[in-house]
Order: structure tokens, then sequence, then C-alpha cells
């Protein structure tokens, strides 16, 4: 079940996705350019870089229509390497909402045409029946 949680402006600037997660206590959402909702969030994995050995990608969770559930999900590469893994995500949380969607939707856009097929219809068109 949901809450309601009022905005804490203190917190930082909701422009950005670091601020908008820790003003309004939840993750950013999108439609994306294919009208579907979108989640975001900033993930750290290791680099294998021992100048950088952290990096910071941004995980965009894809919602079923209807009942809320996850049906997928988009990637992008490294987008900050640092030090450390909180110094990468600060990095990440310092871009903008609006740069945030455009790279949704280049992601969306990037997609293969037929990922939203369901299995046996892309199994289908591969044994030519």
């Amino acid at each position: 079940m949901g809450r309601f949680l009022p905005p804490d402006h203190s917190k930082g600037d909701e422009r950005t996705l670091g601020g908008y997660t820790a003003v309004h206590a939840r993750p950013a959402a999108f439609e994306g350019c294919d009208g579907r909702s979108y989640s975001v969030s900033i993930e750290t994995d290791a680099t294998g870089d021992a100048a950088a050995p952290f990096g910071a990608y941004l995980l965009f969770v894809h919602w079923s229509p209807g009942e809320p559930r996850v049906s997928g999900h988009l990637e992008t590469d490294f987008l900050e390497r640092a030090a450390t893994e909180q110094e990468a995500r600060a990095r990440a949380g310092a871009l903008s909402l609006e740069r945030v969607r455009e790279m949704l939707d280049a992601l969306i856009a990037a997609r293969a045409p037929n990922a939203d097929r369901p299995w046996w219809e892309a199994m289908r068109d591969e044994d030519g029946a």
C-alpha cells in the first residue's frame, strides 16, 4: 500500500536524479517514448579498473500496465567511474531528469525491434514456420 510523504526540498535539487530521489523518498519515474512506464535507479558495480574501481549506471525498470509488476528492464553502460562507490553514485545522481529521460528514450529506440514479442512468436520466425 502506498503512503504519501510530503517532499522535503531541503534534501536536494529535485531536477536531478539523486535530488529527486532524496526530496521525494522514491525513485523517479518516466513514461518512455514507447508509452510505457519506467522507474529508474542508480546502480554501481566493479569496473575492473584499478584507477576507478567503481562505476555507476542507470537501471530502468519497465512496469506492466494494470497490476503493477515488473515486465523487463533496460540499463545504460557505466556513466561515471570513481575511486569509491559513493562518488560514482553521487556523480550519476547529478544528472538532470531531462538527460535521464533522453537516455531512456535512446535505450528504447536502440532495443531490438522484436524485443516486446513473446518468445514463441520470435521462435516461429526463426523456425520459418
